[in-house]
């Protein structure tokens, strides 16, 4: 520990947020404790504004530093998953059935002691919005504050967030400027016919075998469809039919996802599932009804703010240490409407290796309190080398310079 470091003082604090936040999650739209407990803690730190109840449950806390006009956002997400956990952990979930799977958790403290370091110092010129979102996993609570008004009310030059990445080394940090994480899609589908008795399956239609064939037909989209280059990944997510051992079902229903970064892909997929599905049916005496609902887009990080990100991720682990060059992931993620509203920078800090069932989403699922330090350090030097005076002073030297 550096002496009189004021990170390193406070860390063991934000570790005991998260786990106070841990044990006692809320789904998403849900997490009226999480974000009351979120704008208390504001409050104390004496920001200058706290807002509640913004797109549901979201809360926007407002910082200004020395006088400047320009101003940036910071994010984290309020919600948890519908998990059971099964960590252990003296500090686990007491609701059975949610959990902090993905370590929103500690996304939700880091941010709060970031606020705190800022407001005890506020060695920046203009504002930092501190924006903690509800409903991140799937119901897309980033634009329900977007449309509530969020960047009208809070205008931000750029928004920043972080995500722990368990699979990447501690210690690193990863930003690439375009696509970040990809769009997603989802589908239902609904095969239907007659029912039979299963030792007279002449007597009706046979929805199972139409499932197995359309499970495997569709994989023909990403094989035979487009570009072996362009990504895309479709898959079946669950399959329902039935209920007794022998009687065949009168239906069967299905669920799926596609991923991609190209947006054009999100008609084609839907087209060519439609027409699959269809066909399928056609073959098997059967009804189809597909629907296909279109969802995040791809998080497509801007190359200004990516800059930014990556000179405040070298200034706190050194360049050797933060990751610029890799493949985007197929993972989805509802920042991508903030960054496509207001510009801004995706990051991923790494969390260590991990084991099967302790990945995200995992029910053995731990958040590595060991980052804690890196990104309060990342998330403080970001708003510090962004909000710099040297910075205004240049950019005006820039116009002068243009006769502007």
């Amino acid at each position: 520990m550096l002496h009189n470091d004021p990170i390193a003082a406070l860390t063991p604090q934000v570790v005991e947020w998260r786990h106070h936040i841990h044990a006692n999650p809320e789904l998403g739209f849900q997490e009226y404790e999480t974000a009351r407990f979120v704008a208390d803690k504001l409050r104390t730190f004496g920001l200058d504004a706290v807002h509640e109840g913004i797109g549901g449950t979201g809360v926007v806390g407002v910082l200004r530093g020395r006088p400047g006009v320009r101003a940036i956002g910071l994010r984290a997400e309020l919600d948890a998953l519908p998990v059971l956990e099964k960590t252990g952990l003296p500090y686990a979930s007491k609701k059975d059935g949610v959990m902090h799977a993905c370590g929103h958790d500690g996304h939700i403290a880091m941010l709060l002691g970031a606020a705190k370091l800022l407001a005890d110092n506020r060695a920046f010129d203009g504002t930092v919005c501190f924006i903690f979102q509800p409903a991140e996993e799937n119901e897309g609570g980033a634009m329900r504050m977007i449309e509530d008004g969020l960047f009208e009310r809070f205008p931000v030059e750029a928004v920043y967030a972080v995500h722990n990445w368990p699979g990447l080394p501690l210690g690193k940090i990863a930003a690439r400027a375009g696509s970040m994480m990809a769009a997603v899609d989802t589908f239902e589908l609904n095969f239907e016919g007659t029912g039979a008795h299963a030792a007279m399956p002449q007597l009706g239609d046979d929805p199972v075998l139409a499932a197995g064939a359309f499970v495997q037909a569709v994989q023909r989209i990403v094989s035979r469809s487009v570009d072996p280059e362009m990504a895309l990944v479709v898959s079946i997510t669950q399959i329902h039919g039935g209920n007794v051992g022998n009687i065949v079902p009168g239906k069967v229903w299905l669920q799926g996802t596609c991923r991609f970064f190209e947006p054009t892909l999100s008609d084609h997929c839907e087209s060519l599932i439609g027409d699959i599905a269809q066909g399928i049916a056609s073959a098997h005496a059967l009804t189809a009804k597909l629907a296909y609902k279109k969802g995040y887009p791809p998080l497509v990080n801007t190359s200004a703010a990516t800059d930014r990100a990556v000179q405040a991720a070298t200034a706190v682990v050194g360049r050797e240490q933060v990751e610029t060059a890799f493949n985007p992931s197929l993972g989805c993620e509802d920042f991508a409407y903030m960054v496509r509203e207001a510009g801004g920078c995706y990051a991923l800090v790494g969390a260590g290796a991990v084991r099967p069932g302790e990945g995200l989403h995992g029910d053995r699922y731990v958040f590595n309190d060991a980052i804690v330090p890196t990104v309060l350090r990342y998330f403080v030097t970001l708003v510090e080398q962004t909000l710099s005076d040297a910075e205004r002073l240049s950019a005006r030297s820039r116009r002068i310079s243009r006769g502007s």
